[in-house]
């Protein structure tokens, strides 16, 4: 059993014209091996991007990559023919299968998206991409997507002062997208950037400081 809380000030930043990203596990040159992966969780990923900045095509395998727009709005396009805008409150869900190119580009003035990528149960396979907006989850998590067997995304808003239960799992990632947590006995206050990992842990009861979003994904 043990809880990890990972500051977001501990996160790589990956710096280039109209972008700026914050890397919470090892990628690219960037490599700390307490840092791989978390369950089937080999990238979180918070960007920052100006309008008409991102990411040009490129292409993906055996991956299925999850992005949630925290501000902004962001432009999937993909080799199939799939294209789409996301703005605050829905999940995209693509799945690489053997091979697909995409880009993501900002479609407003500044954007914020967190963005994970899942390794799949098995390679290859077919490529598809789906947007669909997530119910709402003021004062309790609430599940957005389960994107592979055994791994679920969930989210939740807190009022100042309300407090919320994390789901249960063998595995639980809970990420402070925005606001703050306040101290408890697993931690001093938790802000912005920062998260929670879970393992083999009793859920916890989580109490926000102000306005808050919580972003979590469970791992059977």
């Amino acid at each position: 059993m043990s809880v990890e809380i990972r500051r977001g000030t501990d996160r790589f930043v990956d710096r280039s014209p109209g972008r700026r990203t914050l890397h919470a596990f090892s990628f690219g040159t960037w490599y700390d091996p307490e840092r791989v992966s978390f369950g089937p969780m080999v990238c979180h990923d918070e960007h920052l991007l100006r309008a008409g900045d991102g990411f040009d095509t490129h292409r993906h395998a055996d991956q299925v990559i999850v992005s949630w727009v925290l501000s902004g709005a962001l432009t999937h396009t993909d080799s199939t023919g799939s294209t789409a805008t996301l703005t605050p409150g829905d999940v995209g869900v693509l799945h690489a299968g053997a091979g697909v190119e995409h880009s993501e580009v900002a479609a407003a003035p500044q954007t914020r998206f967190v963005q994970v990528w899942l390794t799949p149960t098995s390679p290859g396979g077919p490529t598809s991409y789906a947007v669909r907006p997530a119910p709402a989850s003021t004062g309790s998590f609430v599940e957005v997507a389960t994107p592979i067997p055994g791994a679920t995304f969930w989210v939740c808003h807190l009022e100042d002062g309300q407090t919320v239960t994390s789901p249960a799992a063998p595995k639980v990632h809970v990420f402070v997208a925005r606001g703050a947590l306040l101290r408890s006995s697993l931690a001093e206050p938790l802000h912005a950037g920062d998260a929670f990992l879970f393992t083999d842990e009793s859920p916890c009861q989580l109490t926000a400081g102000v306005e808050t979003e919580l972003l979590a994904w469970t791992f059977d």
